[in-house]
């Protein structure tokens, strides 16, 4: 499948609803142009967790969920919203990492009780193992974000910011696969709001994809790519931004960091640099109401301190 409906994002809706926490949407500015979408507030710190709710709930309604339980590759976040789902349903969760995984989301990943793995440098390496270990062992493979249920899931965001911001004309989302843009912006097409899709630039899989007409696999390398550092875009994303009120921006690392440090400073908003990249595109987006969401915050924030 290679693309997304909204009636899918609808199900996914109603599907997870009061099992996630609904985004909370605060001023971004004085002259209310500039709203944040504070979806780090979810379940396990990030918009993932709706997509692993939607996953693994319309697996249990289809009575396809094993004994041997779920299990995902992941950079963190995606790993984190799993075992928490699977905790709440009481199923069993391995989770493969990359060796290069964020200790703060290697922490909290092991508190939800998964089983964690850790495999190779890349998210890349960590999915070839995952892959086996279901093969192997008969657990349903999920996956961080190529996936209509996961993507669906995510994409239920943008119907509750469209609904808190009357006369919404932008979302600003970050891109990493692109699980949660291809749900934003199915979502968003459907409410007449533009999307602006952003990467770094040194982590370009949609970018890249949208140049040469069909996913192609890129090198990585950004201060964001524990969270944007998937190597190939999901077809169900390239499918999404190819329609009208879609922009692909690319950002660097640089205005990664200052966005960061200004949601920090101007917000106390301690967020994961795949968060400020979003943020770090602002200019480009166009419109009287624009929304920055805001996906993670599974980051270490000492850094952030003042020298």
């Amino acid at each position: 499948m290679d693309r997304l409906t909204y009636d899918e994002v609808k199900a996914a809706g109603e599907r997870i609803a009061g099992r996630v926490r609904p985004v909370v949407v605060a001023p971004g500015d004085d002259h209310g142009r500039i709203w944040l979408a504070l979806e780090f507030l979810q379940h396990t710190g990030s918009f993932k967790a709706r997509g692993a709710q939607n996953f693994l709930l319309a697996h249990a309604e289809a009575g396809t969920l094993p004994e041997a339980g779920v299990t995902i590759a992941s950079g963190g976040n995606a790993g984190l919203a799993c075992a928490w789902a699977a905790r709440e349903l009481g199923v069993r969760a391995t989770v493969f990492l990359p060796e290069t995984a964020s200790p703060v989301k290697l922490a909290r990943l092991r508190s939800y009780g998964a089983d964690v793995r850790l495999v190779g440098r890349e998210y890349a390496e960590a999915l070839a193992a995952c892959e086996e270990f279901a093969a192997d062992g008969g657990a349903l493979a999920s996956h961080a974000y190529d996936h209509p249920l996961i993507a669906a899931g995510a994409g239920t965001v943008l119907e509750e910011i469209s609904a808190r911001v009357p006369g919404l004309d932008t979302v600003v989302v970050s891109v990493g696969g692109g699980g949660l843009f291809a749900g934003v912006a199915v979502a968003a097409r459907e409410h007449g709001v533009r999307v602006v899709a952003v990467e770094p630039e040194g982590s370009r899989a949609l970018h890249a994809a949208l140049a040469a007409g069909h996913p192609v696999d890129v090198p990585v390398s950004s201060v964001a790519q524990d969270a944007l550092g998937a190597r190939r875009a999901t077809a169900l994303a390239v499918h999404a931004a190819r329609h009208e009120g879609v922009r692909s921006v690319l950002v660097d690392d640089e205005a990664i960091v200052r966005a960061r440090r200004r949601l920090w400073e101007d917000h106390r908003i301690a967020v994961e640099y795949a968060a400020s990249t979003a943020l770090a595109a602002l200019d480009h987006a166009e419109g009287e109401r624009v929304a920055v969401l805001l996906c993670g915050a599974n980051t270490d924030p000492s850094d952030l301190a003042a020298p």
